[in-house]
């Protein structure tokens, strides 16, 4: 069985090859003349130990902090010509259904970006929707049909506090707003990612969507 080797895993290696070797010459060595070298020899393995493995473990929260993180499903059902009934799941709170007029769907949401430290950190990203909409494929269309927008808004607002009490602090970047849309289809399901660097991304959840938007042209 062939095991893949990320760039962290082998940092963490190397880090472990030079803590054994960095401990005995550090605290295993014996009497004598060059004694004093061997311990030198071991505290500069066991810095080093310590650079390769600082730097893995910094990869490897770097490579996490790179997820996309699920924030919201989307089911759509055709109810006639432009016309649909999404189904919209927000993390864990309860469905709501909205009719959507056009050929594609689009959700609009605020994002907090943290600062490197508070991502380093592991802060998971802090993010609300704002609203749900239908789009029309055509330009011209979308600039004279029925138009179907639905809020999304709701509870506590940490733009506006972060407006009155954090503004002086370099804490988080909360000006950033991001969209996702995708081509309606009826029985398509859709699974919309939040990422770290404060991007909405959507995406088929089956493939039975995949082959949907592959027909769409997408």
């Amino acid at each position: 069985m062939e095991i893949a080797m990320t760039l962290s895993d082998w940092l963490l290696l190397g880090a472990g090859l030079l803590l054994v070797p960095g401990l005995w010459a550090l605290f295993g060595a014996g009497k004598g003349g060059y004694r004093w070298l061997v311990r030198a020899l071991g505290a500069g393995l066991l810095l080093g130990a310590l650079v390769l493995g600082g730097a893995g473990l910094l990869l490897r929260q770097y490579l996490w902090l790179l997820d996309d993180v699920p924030a919201a499903t989307l089911a759509l059902k055709q109810l006639g010509p432009q016309r649909y009934r999404a189904t919209l799941v927000i993390g864990t709170e309860p469905p709501r259904e909205f009719v959507l007029l056009g050929d594609q769907w689009q959700v609009d949401a605020r994002v907090v970006r943290w600062t490197l430290p508070g991502r380093l950190a592991g802060l998971p990203p802090v993010y609300r929707f704002e609203r749900l909409s239908g789009r029309y494929a055509d330009v011209d269309q979308d600039r004279s049909a029925e138009r179907s927008v639905h809020a999304l808004r709701e509870g506590w607002d940490f733009w506006e506090f972060r407006t009155r009490y954090l503004a002086n602090l370099a804490i988080a970047d909360a000006r950033w707003g991001s969209a996702a849309y995708l081509p309606m289809a009826d029985g398509a399901r859709f699974v919309v990612y939040v990422s770290p660097g404060g991007g909405l991304v959507a995406k088929p959840a089956d493939a039975a969507t995949e082959a949907m938007v592959d027909a769409a042209g997408w």
